[in-house]
């Protein structure tokens, strides 16, 4: 894939690490919205958003995010050598089951028993199906899926492609121990909504749904192998205790779609998946829609405002997204029952 590695070598040329964008990294909305007059707002109201996700994310005060943490430039320079010359430590490796299970996937004359043989090939893949498939994320009625052939039934194709996205990344997301619980937990359910938003979007576009799906979980699946990173260069320096909140997020603004462009390159996705990501960091001048930009602000705007969280006005959203008013709700009023019924239940670890 020469493009993509021409691209991601072209994110580390130099020495010292890239200076942190002024603006958002992580919501890059369209230069053109469709009022036209709100496109000076659209970069402020996307790094208030950000800023209010690092906070929850984290845990933490806006006043803790910008302390000073010159001190550990150091640190931050090991993470982005490691991450010019692949050397990640905590970068997951392809699941061993997502090359068939995509090959199939793709395959319009794939049946069900034979998406159910692949599945049930790879036993721990099998039970996440199941736990996956049985939260309310997820499940299409209040009778449980007890098997992987009825999961596949009663979800169909499409739904059980973003139900193995979601198994396949779950056990990454989990948590290692108490320090990073409350992060995991969050990150995920933060990367769910955010997944199922890009999922709504691209089908309002008739784009595909499950790429977007997939794609729209890499942040946070990125999000916590760059923590994990760094919690692994400050051990291996002795530095006693945790990363700070301000480095962290400092990292996570200035590495997370690298993290995500690595990720899709180290699992071998299409070339599609990298595209919708390199769309999302860097829309073009006009560009009228993204779908992984507006699913993850409204992913994120419908998740903190759940969770009772600082976050952007209703009225701003039109400010901020390609999207009808018509849509705009249509799509957070999906989020917001995936939520409610989310809350009530949660996946095991």
């Amino acid at each position: 894939m020469p493009g993509f590695l021409s691209w991601i070598s072209g994110l580390f040329t130099t020495a010292t690490p890239t200076p942190p964008a002024p603006e958002a990294r992580l919501f890059n909305p369209s230069q053109e919205t469709p009022s036209g007059d709100n496109q000076d707002r659209a970069p402020e109201l996307a790094q208030q958003l950000e800023e209010h996700l690092f906070c929850w994310l984290l845990d933490a005060e806006p006043s803790a995010l910008r302390t000073d943490f010159s001190a550990s430039e150091d640190i931050l320079e090991e993470l982005h050598q490691r991450l010019s010359n692949n050397r990640m430590d905590e970068l997951p490796r392809q699941p061993m089951s997502l090359p068939m299970l995509m090959r199939a996937l793709s395959d319009e004359s794939t049946d069900r028993q034979r998406l159910t043989d692949i599945i049930l090939g790879d036993p721990s893949l099998t039970d996440q199906l199941l736990q996956i498939a049985n939260s309310p994320y997820f499940r299409p009625g209040d009778h449980a899926i007890e098997s992987v052939d009825q999961a596949v039934f009663v979800l169909g194709v499409d739904g059980i492609r973003n139900v193995i996205a979601a198994a396949v990344m779950r056990p990454m997301m989990a948590a290692r121990n108490s320090r990073e619980a409350l992060f995991g937990q969050r990150a995920w359910r933060w990367g769910l909504t955010c997944a199922r938003a890009s999922e709504l979007i691209a089908r309002i576009h008739g784009e595909d749904t499950s790429a977007h799906f997939m794609v729209g979980l890499l942040p946070s699946l990125a999000y916590i192998t760059i923590r994990r990173e760094l919690q692994r260069i400050c051990r291996s320096r002795t530095t006693t205790g945790e990363p700070e909140p301000a480095l962290i997020r400092h990292a996570l603004a200035r590495y997370q779609w690298a993290t995500c462009q690595l990720l899709a390159n180290e699992w071998n996705l299409p070339p599609k998946y990298h595209a919708y990501l390199l769309a999302a960091e860097r829309p073009a001048p006009r560009q009228k829609h993204t779908p992984l930009t507006d699913g993850m602000i409204i992913g994120t705007r419908e998740v903190l405002r759940h969770a009772n969280q600082r976050n952007l006005a209703e009225e701003a959203l039109p400010k901020v997204l390609r999207l009808t008013e018509e849509q705009i709700s249509n799509v957070r009023r999906a989020l917001q029952t995936m939520l409610r019924e989310g809350g009530r239940s949660t996946v095991r670890n």
